[in-house]
């Protein structure tokens, strides 16, 4: 069953309160690796894993879907008051995607979806909206969370928060192995620029900058193995379950 997210539940996204569940956040610029390492570390807890970049991507696909242009601020932030997202976690520490009752878990990962996230994310209003629903998540379930603004805005009083960065090359060959394996025909070009675009928006938009929280871990992944990184978020965390 898809969790309810009421958005009268959540606080404002002026007003963010210490919940009583245990909350992780994560971090860090496009191809870090913070989504791998959020979901793995969420099934080691067997906590909820809150991917927020997939929720402004199922956002994303939805104005795309009914041709709303990017750029219009307005209308943008009327689809996020009326979107109804959800997320699912799988045996497998994975997560389903669903919008408006529909497993989109595929479809937002598509190259279209990547090309536009970045410029809807950085919309106030629409951020607003993304904020309430991702504390209305963790107010109910202990979880973990990753994306550009969780430890500075979404919740600026987590348990623990991590900032995960490494070299833009190997961003680069990451996001570009993660996309081939998916049946995307790109170039490493492609994707280079992809990310050279994403880390200008998420940097320098003026509601919720991409930036490292004061009392965040940084951790370069950049020569590390994905399971060696999740050790080291787990051994700050303070468990080896």
């Amino acid at each position: 069953m898809k969790p309810s997210l009421k958005k009268q539940d959540a606080n404002e996204m002026s007003s963010p309160v210490k919940p009583k569940t245990t909350i992780i956040a994560i971090d860090g610029p496009a191809g870090a690796g913070k989504s791998t390492i959020a979901r793995l570390v969420a099934k080691k807890l067997n906590f909820l894993y809150i991917d927020t970049g997939a929720m402004y991507r199922a956002l994303t696909l939805m104005a795309l879907g009914e041709k709303i242009d990017i750029h219009n601020e307005k209308k943008l932030a009327g689809l996020a008051k009326r979107a109804e997202i959800g997320l699912r976690n799988k045996p497998d520490g994975n997560i389903q995607v669903f919008l408006n009752g529909r497993d989109v878990s595929s479809d937002i990962r598509k190259p279209q979806i990547t090309k536009f996230v970045s410029e809807i994310a950085k919309i106030p209003d629409v951020r607003q909206e993304m904020v309430k629903l991702q504390r209305a998540l963790g107010l109910k379930s202990s979880c973990v969370l990753d994306g550009r603004d969780i430890g500075t805005v979404v919740f600026p009083d987590a348990d623990k928060k991590f900032f995960l960065d490494a070299d833009f090359d190997e961003r680069v060959e990451r996001r570009y192995k993660e996309l081939k394996a998916a049946g995307n025909e790109i170039t490493t070009q492609d994707v280079a620029q992809d990310l050279r675009n994403r880390d200008t928006i998420d940097s320098t938009r003026q509601c919720a900058p991409l930036k490292k929280a004061e009392d965040a871990i940084y951790i370069d992944t950049t020569n590390m193995t994905i399971e060696q990184v999740v050790e080291v978020v787990l051994g700050y965390i303070g468990t080896q379950n």
